[in-house]
């Protein structure tokens, strides 16, 4: 059965890449995604995601497609970012996007599983609730447990939450675990129309909270939106930490995913 587990990945990840990379959607308004020879990248405001979705190079065309995402974004006066996938080519991409100027951010691991499947009914803690976020103060509430779980500045991932649900509510939702009236735990979930996936994004809890069940619950909750949305399976992009709870749970292992960023 294990064996039969594993082998579902190397199919559950040519869907990913043909529907969420080559075919991708802009993530939010004021964005565009084109393809450019082979490389399907994001364009947008300042504040949104930009970067590399996809690219299919070999020795012969690496550094041609490099030099032009650089041409295209500094001339659009932006940073971007190119989301590399362990499986991406040429294999030595990273390195060829490192003597390019790129600098490389942590490595994290790309995970599924059939959102039907998982649990759906994980107990809260006792005490804590959740509240769907709707308005500016829940997204308040998820920028300051962001900051407060991983010590960086979120207002970018407060400013993209805004926008997404004024300008097109039905593509994301987003979470926020309350106890005793304080924000302790926070989560998004991104729907792609069109697609068998949902993407499970910022799952953050703050340090005095951690190891109670909460970050499995709001999995849960996200598997179960995405479920009764239409979609199979529910993706992330897993840090070390998450990545043996998601196991735990069944999520399949498809590949790693490393961001190297350009400018900023």
């Amino acid at each position: 059965m294990e064996s039969q587990h594993r082998a579902q990945a190397p199919r559950l990840r040519d869907l990913y890449d043909r529907q969420l990379r080559r075919e991708a959607r802009p993530d939010g308004p004021g964005c565009r995604v084109e393809r450019v020879g082979d490389v399907v990248r994001q364009t947008g405001p300042a504040h949104a995601w930009n970067g590399v979705l996809w690219s299919g190079l070999d020795d012969t065309t690496a550094a041609g497609a490099i030099a032009g995402q650089i041409d295209h974004y500094r001339t659009a006066g932006l940073s971007f970012e190119w989301k590399l996938y362990g499986h991406d080519t040429p294999a030595d991409l990273g390195d060829r996007l490192l003597a390019a100027g790129f600098t490389a951010e942590d490595p994290e691991t790309l995970m599924a599983a059939e959102a039907a499947a998982l649990p759906h009914d994980v107990p809260l803690p006792e005490g804590v609730e959740l509240r769907a976020v709707t308005d500016e103060q829940g997204v308040r509430q998820v920028v300051e447990v962001h900051e407060r779980a991983f010590g960086t500045d979120s207002t970018h991932i407060g400013r993209q939450l805004l926008d997404r649900l004024a300008a097109d509510p039905d593509t994301v939702t987003a979470v926020v675990a309350l106890a005793a009236g304080e924000p302790v735990s926070a989560a998004r979930l991104e729907l792609c129309p069109g697609t068998d996936f949902a993407g499970l994004w910022g799952g953050g809890t703050v340090e005095s909270w951690r190891g109670r069940g909460l970050y499995r619950a709001l999995v849960a909750h996200r598997a179960r939106i995405a479920a009764e949305r239409g979609h199979r399976y529910v993706q992330v992009d897993a840090a070390d930490t998450s990545r043996p709870i998601l196991h735990r749970l069944g999520f399949l292992t498809l590949s790693t995913t490393t961001p190297y960023t350009y400018g900023g």
